[in-house]
């Protein structure tokens, strides 16, 4: 296994993609006792990255809400229009106590 130091000292394991059929318990227990990615070779150059469901769940999660709030920062360069949070906060409000009525 070759390990990669980066700037903020995080080891990133990097195997050669063979050892996902002849080490697969390994990598498994490492994807999800780490909650870091294993990044697999073919052929000296990167081919996949092996992570565990947790890992990528929470890495979907985190990439939709930076969408949203780049989408919410387009929106509000284009219309100049802000609300405080307490203005939000209501509006949230408002919102759950009309859903809870409907249902």
């Amino acid at each position: 296994m070759i390990v990669i130091f980066s700037e903020e000292a995080a080891m990133v394991p990097i195997r050669p993609v063979s050892d996902l059929r002849n080490r697969f318990a390994e990598i498994s227990k490492d994807v999800h006792e780490t909650g870091k990615p294993v990044f697999l070779t073919k052929n000296g150059r990167g081919d996949m990255v092996v992570m565990s469901m947790d890992a990528y769940m929470a890495l979907e999660f985190d990439s939709e809400v930076y969408h949203k709030l780049a989408e919410a920062e387009r929106e509000a360069d284009e219309t100049g229009e802000r609300f405080s949070s307490d203005d939000v906060l209501s509006s949230m409000r408002a919102a759950i106590a009309s859903a809870q009525h409907v249902a």
